[in-house]
């Protein structure tokens, strides 16, 4: 005799069990799918470490774009997740696949860091959306493959375009040997290593303690209030009607190439913040990025009017006084106060440049408006938030006060500290920018 099924747990576990059953083609893909989600938030929020290590301006602006596509990456996926089965409701990145993206940012040299990243887990990561394409259903799960096919195309530029930057050397060799069996943690943890060294444990992840400009010329500011033989930018000049619209429009491009200050304290704040909203971690990725092409406005655009690079100092002083402030604090600071702050003179350059009818510049400046209303918009949004991750409870108008006071204390100790790199017969200041248009 075969006693009948009356309970009601049996009933629900057999009925969960079904369900599982019958949906499992598709949470098979979804837990992939995941995997990829989390991988590309983790790129995010560790790549964006090599921003104020490396150098040369065209390699920043380099990571900043490939962050800002794995963002976007990390944003379709996690949308077409959520249509699936069993992807999950949260952003959170597992342990195991946090701690290796951990370790490659803890790198003992920035070359080693930029292999570590692109050399492993890149490609680590582009296999995995292979596996995908092979793993799942053409038409089934066709929303998907469209996305994967789109993201396959994107990784594998992207390891094109770095493969000028990356280097070779027995450091390099070895670390990335170190990495790839780090990844072992999370891929396979049976054949992980148990003695493994992690060196995450010995040398936690510290920022630069100042930003790396490879063969610039540097300088603490390269702005100044009304001396013209000091620095490139003088502030009194740029709001005097009888100031020459061509000499202003020299002034904006360094200002706009300077902006890669902003591109290195910001990409700071990731790293800091991995228990933030994705989304946050998304729109500051677009954030670094739409910084990373005013910079380029300015960098491209300075040699078309006669101005050579090697002679225009980069400012270090906002990363060092920055660096001091927690990441909530350099996000107040960018958003609430330098940017929403720039707009009144910004706007007068802008009128000012249109005199010259240069429609390049027009735009240049337009789009670098446009963008800076958004960034301000997006500090609206996310600078409460931010603050409720690092703990900050105050309300958000006291907090960007005490901010901007912290901020003025910090640079009296740690503004001003970087010398000229190059003396005033060499280095280009407003005098000589007004000499090119007498």
């Amino acid at each position: 005799m075969v006693a009948p099924h009356n309970s009601a747990s049996s009933s629900t576990a057999s009925s969960a069990r079904t369900a599982t059953g019958r949906m499992a083609a598709v949470q098979g893909m979804t837990r992939l799918q995941r995997e990829l989600f989390e991988l590309e938030r983790a790129f995010v929020a560790t790549a964006t470490s090599l921003v104020p290590r490396v150098g040369e301006p065209e390699l920043k602006y380099l990571v900043c774009h490939h962050v800002w596509e794995n963002a976007s990456h990390g944003r379709f996926l996690r949308e077409r997740g959520r249509e699936l089965s069993g992807f999950g409701t949260d952003d959170t990145i597992r342990p195991s696949i946090w701690r290796v993206f951990i370790e490659a940012a803890v790198a003992p040299s920035p070359a080693a860091a930029l292999a570590g990243f692109y050399r492993v887990l890149k490609p680590h990561l582009l296999a995995t959306y292979r596996h995908y394409l092979e793993a799942t259903h053409h038409l089934a799960d066709w929303p998907s493959r469209r996305l994967v096919e789109e993201f396959i195309g994107d990784e594998e530029r992207h390891a094109t375009e770095m493969e000028t930057w990356l280097e070779d050397s027995a450091e390099i060799t070895a670390w990335c040997e170190h990495l790839h069996a780090a990844l072992l943690h999370h891929t396979e943890p049976n054949a992980f290593a148990a003695d493994f060294a992690w060196r995450q444990d010995s040398h936690p992840y510290r920022h630069p303690v100042t930003c790396n400009r490879g063969p610039y010329p540097l300088c603490s500011s390269v702005f100044e209030q009304s001396a013209d033989d000091v620095a490139p930018i003088v502030r009194d000049w740029l709001e005097d009607p009888q100031t020459d619209a061509r000499i202003i429009r020299i002034m904006i491009y360094i200002w706009l190439m300077m902006e890669l200050d902003a591109v290195d304290y910001l990409a700071t704040v990731f790293i800091e913040t991995p228990t933030a909203p994705f989304d946050l971690h998304h729109d500051l990725a677009r954030h670094l990025w739409d910084e990373s092409r005013h910079s380029q406005f300015g960098f491209r655009q300075l040699p078309k009017h006669g101005i050579d690079l090697m002679t225009v100092e980069h400012s270090l002083d906002l990363y060092h006084i920055l660096l001091q402030m927690p990441p909530a604090e350099r996000y107040a600071m960018m958003t609430m106060e330098f940017e929403a702050g720039s707009f009144p003179t910004k706007a007068h350059i802008m009128d000012r440049v249109r005199e010259l009818n240069d429609f390049e510049a027009d735009t240049l400046l337009a789009f670098d408006r446009n963008d800076e209303q958004n960034h301000v918009r997006y500090g609206h949004r996310w600078l409460p938030v931010i603050m409720e991750v690092c703990g900050h409870n105050e309300p958000v108008e006291t907090f960007v006060e005490k901010t901007r006071q912290h901020f003025a204390a910090l640079a009296k100790t740690h503004g001003g500290q970087t010398p000229h790199s190059l003396s005033p017969a060499e280095r280009l200041t407003g005098a000589k920018i007004r000499a090119m248009y007498s």
